[in-house]
């Protein structure tokens, strides 16, 4: 009796995953299908397969020189941001957890705060900010307030980590000859290479996804990412789905490799976190 329903909660569990499941790769294969398809097929038989098969909506974009800029752009604005705000936030991180002076716990607030700051609230005078110091249709424009908007949570996930550390450790580094700024590039950066690595990815990612401050920013299309270039692409075959469709898939296509690289780092990272102290 026990056993049977223990098998049947297991069975239970399965199907929920199964379902939950099946609402991310459900539309994900529809919008693949359809991108093989012609606007015709897709609207007389949306759920039917191909037929033929028009292979060449994938490899007409493939071959199109503003897909793989706007790849690069993405690639180039993402990795610079992460860079930027692990190398800033590991800094105050260091600061905020091995440092006692005084408005400490003020300071860290105040950048807490920031967590509850919605980015279009600060359209205006953000964009009158990147206009006064020339930044518009710069890279710069996008990386330097993205990087500002992700401090808050990559302060809050490092300082955790970085607090974690045991202070015998720092004592016997200070005994051994080394400064404050040797023991946090040369101990403790490396002990918190999982939190560092999840930050990384988290900020990627969201550099990636982030449509509305290349749109604010950019108006010549050579800096345009993916996500204004998926939009820019919609409006210029508004009435060719199967093609929007194909675009769609592709620009998927690197943030689903990059998170199948990345996902044991990321998730590695959070059970680290979890588990110390």
């Amino acid at each position: 009796m026990i056993a049977s329903g223990r098998r049947l909660r297991g069975l239970s569990r399965h199907a929920l995953v199964w379902i939950l499941g099946s609402f991310i790769v459900v539309p994900l294969l529809y919008a693949v299908l359809s991108g093989f398809k012609t606007t015709g097929d897709l609207t007389g038989s949306p759920f039917g397969l191909p037929s033929p098969w028009q292979v060449s909506n994938y490899t007409g974009i493939l071959g199109s020189g503003d897909f793989w800029r706007q790849v690069g752009n993405s690639v180039m604005i993402a990795t610079a941001t992460a860079l930027l705000t692990v190398a800033v936030s590991a800094l105050a991180a260091f600061a905020f957890a091995r440092y006692a002076f005084r408005g400490r716990e003020a300071f860290f607030t105040l950048f807490a705060v920031g967590l509850m700051f919605p980015p279009a609230v600060a359209v205006l005078p953000l964009f009158v900010l990147l206009r006064t110091f020339g930044l518009l249709d710069n890279p710069l424009g996008v990386i330097l307030p993205q990087a500002a908007f992700a401090l808050p949570m990559t302060i809050i996930i490092l300082r955790a980590f970085f607090r974690t550390i045991p202070g015998d450790l720092e004592e016997a580094a200070t005994i051994d000859g080394c400064s404050r700024f040797a023991f946090f590039w040369r101990v403790l950066l490396p002990m918190a290479r999982p939190a560092i690595g999840t930050v990384s990815v988290l900020a990627i990612v969201t550099s990636w996804n982030n449509f509305f401050l290349p749109l604010l920013v950019f108006t010549n299309p050579r800096w345009h990412t993916i996500p204004v270039g998926i939009q820019q692409f919609q409006g210029q075959y508004s009435t060719n789905y199967a093609l929007v469709f194909a675009y769609i898939v592709l620009a998927m296509i690197p943030a689903l490799a990059f998170y199948a690289v990345a996902e044991r780092q990321l998730i590695g990272g959070l059970t680290a976190g979890a588990t110390k102290g």
